[in-house]
């Protein structure tokens, strides 16, 4: 299945359900290849609609100190963008329906190759693409390359995107538009709830594309509210946390670990679902 028509009828499902949906991302091969395994494969199963995948790297500016150390430890652990795509490809032998999207950076996608990464990628199973380094200036890198072969090129959107720059943004973007509700690194403070239900209006007013909200969101409360006023709310930095607070002076996971971090992912699909109860907005 193509990886537009999967994230498209994932988000048809869930305006049928009539409710948002739940994204949540984690970094390919951490703490390890198998811990960080465990969590992906039932990750469908605790609620998560949409998965994102980062792609480990050295130099991930746009995140937060979680991240970095995620990205830091998945590399020391062996991981790579080759073994990254197997675990998509592993994914997949048992789940063909849940979309999955890749998150990451330009540079180990240009040292891979684009037209080997794009085929790669499709061929593994992915469904979408959001690297946070190329805007739309440089769209014929990676993103007009990826809209040709048929995997959905996804977006960001910020709170300094205005209405003059919005058009630019979104008019190569497909999938769903990612809104970053703060401006800053992944696992700072969420903005007022009202102030992102505002953006979202303001960004569905250029696109029928789902808007997902994230950065900042790290409780079942707050992922509810962000359920209320978008299509999505995305978590990661508040699982990633888990991951590093449950490691030993080793640097390895702790035993149970991968089911910390499901136990919470469960938590966050639940109160994601609640809003459905008291009014979610739908796309």
């Amino acid at each position: 299945m193509a990886g537009s028509r999967r994230i498209e009828q994932r988000f048809a499902k869930l305006r049928q359900e009539r409710r948002a949906g739940l994204v949540t991302f984690l970094t390919c091969g951490d703490p390890d290849a198998e811990t960080g395994f465990a969590i992906l494969e039932r990750l469908p199963e605790m609620g998560v609609d949409l998965i994102e995948v980062g792609m480990p790297f050295t130099d991930p500016m746009a995140d937060g100190p979680a991240i970095q150390a995620a990205g830091l430890r998945a590399l020391k652990a062996g991981m790579t963008l080759i073994k990254t795509l197997d675990q998509v490809r592993r994914f997949r032998k048992s789940d063909a329906d849940t979309p999955i999207v890749l998150m990451g950076y330009y540079n180990p996608i240009y040292a891979y190759g684009v037209d080997r990464f794009i085929a790669d990628a499709l061929g593994a199973g992915v469904d979408g693409l959001i690297v946070v380094d190329l805007p739309p200036e440089e769209d014929a890198e990676l993103c007009l390359p990826s809209l040709k072969a048929g995997l959905p090129f996804i977006r960001l959107a910020t709170p300094t995107t205005d209405d003059k720059r919005l058009p630019t943004v979104l008019k190569n973007t497909s999938g769903f538009v990612y809104y970053v509700s703060i401006t800053g690194i992944t696992g700072a403070k969420l903005t007022q709830t009202a102030r992102v239900a505002d953006a979202v209006a303001r960004i569905k007013r250029h696109t029928d594309l789902p808007v997902a909200v994230g950065f900042g969101i790290k409780t079942p409360e707050q992922a509810a509210e962000i359920a209320r006023v978008a299509d999505a709310a995305v978590v990661g930095t508040a699982l990633v946390q888990i991951i590093a607070d449950n490691l030993g002076s080793d640097g390895k996971a702790k035993p149970g670990v991968a089911d910390l971090v499901l136990k919470q992912v469960k938590l966050l699909a639940d109160g994601v679902r609640q809003a459905r109860l008291s009014g979610a907005r739908v796309a």
